[in-house]
Protein backbone atom coordinates (compact mmCIF):
# COMPACT_ATOMS: atom_id res chain seq x y z
CA UNK A 1 0.00 0.00 0.00
CA UNK A 2 1.25 3.45 -0.37
CA UNK A 3 2.18 5.90 2.86
CA UNK A 4 -0.85 8.01 2.05
CA UNK A 5 -3.60 5.30 2.21
CA UNK A 6 -5.82 4.20 4.74
CA UNK A 7 -7.08 0.63 5.19
CA UNK A 8 -11.09 0.24 6.28
CA UNK A 9 -12.17 -3.23 7.54
CA UNK A 10 -16.19 -3.51 8.65
CA UNK A 11 -16.52 -7.08 6.94
CA UNK A 12 -15.30 -9.52 9.33
CA UNK A 13 -12.35 -10.23 11.69
CA UNK A 14 -9.09 -12.18 10.27
CA UNK A 15 -9.15 -9.94 6.85
CA UNK A 16 -6.80 -7.52 8.08
CA UNK A 17 -3.43 -9.24 9.71
CA UNK A 18 -3.38 -6.92 12.67
CA UNK A 19 0.28 -6.77 13.67
CA UNK A 20 1.02 -6.17 10.18
CA UNK A 21 -1.52 -2.93 10.44
CA UNK A 22 0.10 -2.21 13.33
CA UNK A 23 3.21 -1.92 12.60
CA UNK A 24 2.49 -0.15 9.42
CA UNK A 25 1.35 2.44 11.27
CA UNK A 26 3.29 2.57 13.95
CA UNK A 27 6.35 3.15 11.37
CA UNK A 28 3.86 5.22 9.52
CA UNK A 29 4.30 3.05 6.33
CA UNK A 30 0.35 3.87 6.01
CA UNK A 31 -1.62 6.80 6.83
CA UNK A 32 -4.62 5.43 8.77
CA UNK A 33 -7.28 2.64 8.87
CA UNK A 34 -10.90 1.74 11.03
CA UNK A 35 -11.92 -1.91 11.80
CA UNK A 36 -15.22 -2.60 13.71
CA UNK A 37 -14.36 -6.52 13.36
CA UNK A 38 -11.26 -7.98 14.79
CA UNK A 39 -9.87 -11.88 14.48
CA UNK A 40 -10.77 -12.30 18.39
CA UNK A 41 -14.23 -10.09 19.42
CA UNK A 42 -13.97 -8.43 21.67
CA UNK A 43 -10.53 -7.18 20.72
CA UNK A 44 -8.21 -8.46 23.40
CA UNK A 45 -6.68 -5.72 25.83
CA UNK A 46 -2.75 -6.59 25.23
CA UNK A 47 -3.43 -6.22 21.36
CA UNK A 48 -1.24 -3.59 19.78
CA UNK A 49 -4.11 -2.33 17.82
CA UNK A 50 -4.91 0.00 20.87
CA UNK A 51 -1.30 1.77 21.11
CA UNK A 52 -0.91 2.08 17.03
CA UNK A 53 -1.64 5.82 16.01
CA UNK A 54 -3.77 6.83 13.26
CA UNK A 55 -6.16 4.31 13.93
CA UNK A 56 -10.31 4.20 14.92
CA UNK A 57 -11.40 1.39 16.62
CA UNK A 58 -15.20 0.73 17.48
CA UNK A 59 -17.48 -3.01 18.34
CA UNK A 60 -19.04 -4.71 15.60
CA UNK A 61 -22.46 -4.28 16.93
CA UNK A 62 -25.28 -3.83 14.73
CA UNK A 63 -26.88 -6.98 15.42
CA UNK A 64 -26.71 -6.73 18.55
CA UNK A 65 -29.91 -4.64 19.14
CA UNK A 66 -33.01 -4.96 18.44
CA UNK A 67 -33.40 -1.73 15.78
CA UNK A 68 -30.26 -3.22 14.04
CA UNK A 69 -31.63 -7.16 13.71
CA UNK A 70 -34.09 -5.89 11.90
CA UNK A 71 -32.86 -3.61 9.77
CA UNK A 72 -30.61 -6.30 8.93
CA UNK A 73 -33.24 -8.46 7.84
CA UNK A 74 -35.01 -5.82 5.91
CA UNK A 75 -31.80 -5.04 4.11
CA UNK A 76 -31.81 -8.94 3.27
CA UNK A 77 -35.33 -9.13 2.63
CA UNK A 78 -35.27 -6.28 0.19
CA UNK A 79 -32.05 -7.61 -1.64
CA UNK A 80 -33.92 -10.87 -2.32
CA UNK A 81 -36.71 -9.70 -3.41
CA UNK A 82 -35.13 -6.51 -5.53
CA UNK A 83 -32.80 -9.44 -7.04
CA UNK A 84 -36.07 -11.68 -8.07
CA UNK A 85 -37.93 -8.10 -9.44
Amino acid sequence: MKAHARIVNTARGGLIDEAALAKALTTGAIRGGALDCFTVEPLPCDSPLHTAPNLILTPHQIGHTADGARSVVDAFVANILAFFT
